[in-house]
C-alpha cells in the first residue's frame, strides 16, 4: 500500500464482494496507513479464493468466505449464461437461412443486426442481475444516436468484448474469424448481420469499406487478436484498420477496454473460474483520421500510440503484469 492510501481505498479497490452492500461488509473507518510495518503486516493477510484468480489482501478475511458462499451460485450463473447462447444462439443460426432466403438483402442485413444486437444486450443486462459483471459502456451511447459510418478500433482484452460493444451499436459490422462464422451456434446470426470474415485481406478491405459506404459501424480490433498475456498493454497493431480508414474515408473512433480481471484472455481455458463480479469499463477516445499524404503504417503507428498512452495511465482497472 502506498502511503496516503486510506483502508476504505485498499478494501473497496482489492475485494471486489465489497463493493455493493449485499455482497460486502461494513467498511472501515478511513484512516491513513503510512507505516511500512503495518503495511507489512496487512499484506500477509492475502487471501486467495479457491478455484478463482489469486487477489490481494482483505482486511477481514471475508473475500475468502464469501467467495465460498459465491462458488455454487457462480457455476450455476456461468451454466445458465452458457445455456442462453446454446439455446437463442442455436434458434438464430435454425432461423438464418430462411430468413436470408426469403428477405431482401437490406431487409435481412438489418433485421440479423437487430437481433444480435438484442441478444447481447439481454445477456449483458443477465451478467449484472446474476452479479457477474459490473460494466460500464455508457460511453458509447453516441454510437447509438449518431448516423454516421465509423471503425470503432477497441482493444481486445477477452473473448466476451464483443458483446458489450455490439449491444450499444445499432449498425454494427463485426470483422471476426472464419471459426466463428462457422460455428453453429454463432455463426448463424453473424452471417445474418453481414458479419466479414478475416480469412482474406483483400476481401476483408472491399466488405469494410462497401459496408462502411453504406452507413455501417465497423467493429475491428487493430490487434488482429485479444492481447497476449505477456503483452504490457497491447499487441502490435495490425495494418488493416489504416487502410480501410483511407479507402472508406471513414473515421476511426479509439475504444478503451479495462477491466479488473483477464478472464477469456488469449489462452484461458473457456472452465477456469474468475474471481466475480468482474468490473469492465470501455471509454470512447477521440475519433481520429489519417492526415492527408500519411501511410498506412503512420497512422497505424500514431493510433496504436494513443492506445499505450491512455491504457498505461494510473487506473484502478490498468491491466496489470504477469510474473
Amino acid at each position: 500500500m502506498g502511503e496516503g492510501l486510506t483502508r476504505r481505498d485498499y478494501h473497496h479497490r482489492h475485494c471486489p464482494y465489497a463493493m455493493e452492500k449485499p455482497f460486502g461488509i461494513e467498511p472501515f473507518r478511513a484512516e491513513k496507513i503510512g507505516s511500512t510495518a503495518m503495511a507489512a503486516r496487512h499484506s500477509l493477510r492475502a487471501v486467495h479464493v479457491i478455484g478463482s484468480e489469486p487477489t490481494p489482501a482483505c482486511y477481514s478475511g471475508a473475500c475468502g468466505v464469501r467467495g465460498w458462499l459465491r462458488l455454487p451460485w457462480d457455476i450455476v450463473a456461468m451454466a445458465l449464461g452458457l445455456l442462453y447462447w446454446l439455446v437463442f444462439g442455436g434458434l438464430l443460426t435454425l432461423a438464418a437461412v430462411p430468413l436470408k432466403l426469403m428477405l431482401p438483402s437490406g431487409t435481412s442485413l438489418r433485421l440479423g443486426r437487430f437481433l444480435l444486437r438484442n441478444l447481447f444486450r439481454v445477456f449483458v443486462v443477465y451478467l449484472r442481475l446474476a452479479r457477474l459483471v459490473r460494466v460500464d459502456n455508457s460511453s458509447l451511447a453516441s454510437l447509438e444516436k449518431s448516423p454516421d459510418a465509423c471503425i470503432v478500433a477497441p482493444n481486445h482484452t477477452s473473448l466476451w468484448d464483443v458483446v458489450f460493444l455490439v449491444a450499444r451499436m445499432p449498425r454494427a459490422v463485426c470483422v471476426m474469424k472464419e471459426s466463428i462464422l462457422k460455428n453453429p451456434v454463432l455463426g448463424g446470426g453473424a452471417r445474418l448481420a453481414g458479419y466479414i470474415s478475416n480469412d482474406s485481406r483483400t476481401r476483408l478491405i472491399r466488405k469494410s469499406a462497401n459496408s462502411l459506404l453504406a452507413g455501417g459501424q465497423l467493429l475491428l480490433f487493430p490487434e488482429g487478436t485479444r492481447t497476449r498475456r505477456e503483452a504490457r498493454w497491447i499487441n502490435p497493431f495490425m495494418g488493416g484498420c489504416a487502410i480501410i480508414a483511407i479507402r472508406s474515408g471513414a473515421p476511426v473512433l479509439p475504444v478503451f477496454i479495462r477491466s479488473d480481471s483477464r478472464y477469456l484472455e488469449k489462452g484461458w481455458p473457456l472452465w477456469r473460474r474468475p474471481s466475480f463480479p468482474i468490473r469492465i469499463r470501455i471509454e470512447a477516445g477521440e475519433a481520429m483520421a489519417p492526415l492527408p499524404g500519411e501511410s498506412a503504417q503512420e497512422f497505424t503507428r500514431r493510433l496504436q500510440a494513443v492506445f499505450e498512452t491512455e491504457l498505461s495511465k494510473p487506473d484502478p482497472l490498468r491491466r496489470r503484469g504477469v510474473s
